[in-house]
């Protein structure tokens, strides 16, 4: 291309620019074409700056010369500047999925910035999109995956099919035990035959290289990964053991609570006084929020059940924190063979679920500490984007910009 013109008005920036010219021949039949004159092409660019750009290309029209041929008038093409019948430049698409990819910026910003519309932007971006979707080679190499569920939507009657989605993340490490978590795929539904179809259509190859799985407490997931892979160890999730915990020690204040002053947490209450520092972990407690906490628990011999319950989920947490994966283990293994066994209900419940979850539960001390810890902060990119975009109507467009933006398509 050869630039002709500049010209500046106002936050538009003009360039006219055309080719040099040539002997063209029909793309039918190969006869010398005549000259039949030019047209204008007005074409979107990036902007320069806070300008924006026009690319007026004054394109060739030539003619057959050969009566015969039905090809009659035609125009000079450019792929390498413009697709064909486009109004936004290869590189003005190129430049806008970088923009969504890396910049957390909205189709509707880059819309403005270009001078188009929404719908003439992502109809530019969405063929290119789904050809990097279809590229099976981006779930080679995988041999640690994660899933959890992710709420696309709250129950909003505009939008069709179900709110919760299964996603898939890559959680393998790199050479320096680094893990790069990227999103491989969102697909309707929570359930065992959501995750297991999925599975299912990666092909064997895929299923053999999955060393280990990561996964919330959600018996659904656990017996796809059952059913699909076999030969993988499952871990799971140490946030969500610790929150369990938690959660137990929350259970057993407010019953407490109701049994001895027969209401709920009121100001004043010793133990409503102390919910926050029940949810921290000891070793962030200062001494004057230990001291609280004893005087809270010896305000009445019921609260004993308070501070055991608070104890076993120190214990849990204590379990993860140990630097010696051994020693984490012995641990673990002691939580088994004790929750169960505890006379407040809520803690026995916990350690059914872990009994339940044993060696889920204790391959964390044996895979080198994995989690799901790469999910949840996927997760947490995917809210990102929803939010900046005001939430979507359209799913296919939601999987295919979320694949994007937690890199699951690498242009």
């Amino acid at each position: 291309m050869h630039v002709e013109t500049v010209e500046a008005a106002g936050e538009v920036l003009t360039v006219s620019v055309s080719t040099p010219g040539r002997v063209m021949g029909c793309p039918t039949c190969g006869v010398v074409a005549s000259s039949r004159g030019r047209r204008r092409r007005v074409l979107h660019d990036v902007p320069h700056g806070d300008v924006q750009v026009r690319l007026v290309w004054r394109q060739r029209v030539w003619r057959c010369a050969e009566p015969e041929c039905g090809t009659g008038t035609f125009v000079e093409q450019a792929p390498a500047l413009v697709a064909r019948r486009a109004c936004l430049t290869s590189r003005a698409v190129t430049w806008a999925v970088g923009q969504l990819r890396r910049d957390h910026a909205t189709v509707q910003g880059l819309a403005r910035r270009l001078g188009v519309a929404w719908k003439t932007l992502w109809r530019a971006i969405r063929p290119v999109l789904a050809r990097l979707d279809e590229d099976q080679s981006r779930f080679a190499g995988v041999s640690s995956l994660g899933v959890d569920e992710h709420l696309w939507h709250h129950g909003d009657p505009r939008r069709k099919g179900p709110k919760e989605l299964t996603g898939m993340v890559d959680l393998t490490r790199d050479a320096h035990g680094q893990v790069h978590a990227r999103l491989l795929d969102l697909v309707p539904g929570r359930s065992k035959k959501a995750y297991t179809d999925w599975l299912r259509a990666r092909g064997e190859q895929f299923r053999r290289g999955v060393g280990v799985a990561a996964l919330d407490p959600f018996g659904g997931y656990k017996a796809a990964i059952d059913d699909q892979l076999a030969d993988a160890t499952a871990v799971l999730d140490a946030f969500h053991v610790v929150k369990l915990g938690t959660a137990v020690v929350d259970e057993v204040r407010r019953r407490v609570q109701q049994a001895t002053l027969g209401h709920r947490g009121r100001k004043g209450d010793p133990l409503f006084g102390i919910q926050t520092i029940l949810r921290a972990g000891a070793e962030h407690l200062t001494d004057k929020q230990l001291n609280r906490l004893a005087t809270a628990i010896e305000a009445d011999p019921a609260h004993d059940e308070v501070y055991i319950a608070w104890r076993c989920a120190q214990d849990l947490r204590a379990a993860y924190r140990t630097r010696d994966t051994v020693e984490g283990r012995r641990r673990a293994e002691n939580i088994l063979d004790s929750f169960h066994t505890c006379p407040i209900p809520e803690v026995a419940r916990l350690g059914r679920t872990l009994s339940r979850w044993r060696d889920a539960f204790l391959a964390y001390f044996t895979t080198g500490r994995q989690n799901n810890g790469g999910t949840e902060a996927v997760n947490g990119i995917i809210e990102l984007h929803r939010r900046l975009a005001r939430g979507y109507r359209n799913l296919d467009n939601y999987r295919l910009r979320m694949l994007l933006a937690a890199g699951g398509l690498t242009p």
